[in-house]
């Protein structure tokens, strides 16, 4: 069955990034932002990662924006709710520092940059825990546009994350391709190659690997890059 669609992670996949060094330097830039609010550094962090967890866990019945602040506020309270400007805020002027701790690979621009030209279907398949202007912002460090995507997954318009199958599957019938139409291309075994449980072709981008559970990757097509580009000549273009 022909690909009509090509999914791209972006973290670590077309933005090339350490995850631990990007996700302290967003905890330390947030708390420094936050602090003068009241929040407390170590609660706030704690709380941004149990509303991270639970909007994992959505079942789909609500957005993931809803759940997030739905946990929030049961650590800090409605004042939680009347503070989300300073979160924008946050991120249209001090999460821009955070490129720093970035990487930038023109390749994944060529890639999509031609894929585009070539009229294949691309979504930005991205983990839906961030607002689409953290995710706009990251897709700009990376060369790229929320633009050049049919369709990208922020907290505010899917009821799932990574790495649940339905996740993928909603993907899909929003493109209304079945899955087996889709070629999912992420880094993260656990939440990228999951993918594949439905039907998805799959591609392991391995520049910045993470395989948490060292699974075994060779059951994957995988490689850097030109690997990628040599198996999307063979079977899309």
């Amino acid at each position: 069955m022909s690909i009509k669609a090509v999914l791209f992670d972006l973290d670590g996949t077309l933005l090339p990034m350490d995850q631990e060094v990007f996700v302290k330097a967003y905890f330390k830039g947030l708390a420094v932002k936050l602090a003068p609010m009241g929040y407390n550094p170590e609660q706030l962090i704690g709380a941004v990662w149990n509303g991270t967890t639970q909007m994992i866990k959505n079942n789909g019945q609500v957005a993931n924006e809803e759940v997030f602040w739905n946990s929030f506020v049961q650590v800090f309270g409605e004042k939680a709710l009347s503070d989300k400007p300073h979160f924008e805020t946050f991120y249209k002027n001090e999460f821009e520092s955070i490129k720093s701790v970035c990487g930038f690979q023109q390749k994944a621009v060529d890639t999509v940059h031609k894929l585009k030209a070539a009229s294949v279907r691309l979504v930005l398949a991205t983990s839906p825990i961030f607002p689409e202007i953290a995710i706009s912002a990251r897709a700009r460090w990376a060369g790229l546009s929320l633009d050049d995507f049919e369709l990208y997954t922020t907290y505010e318009n899917i009821n799932y994350c990574k790495p649940n199958p339905d996740y993928y599957i909603e993907i899909a019938n929003r493109l209304g391709v079945k899955p087996e139409e889709c070629l999912m291309v992420g880094n993260d075994v656990g939440d990228d190659m999951v993918a594949a449980t439905v039907g998805m072709q799959v591609f392991l981008l391995t520049d910045c690997l993470i395989n948490k559970n060292n699974d075994d990757i060779s059951v994957y097509n995988s490689g850097n890059f030109d690997k990628l580009n040599e198996y999307i000549d063979s079977n899309i273009l």
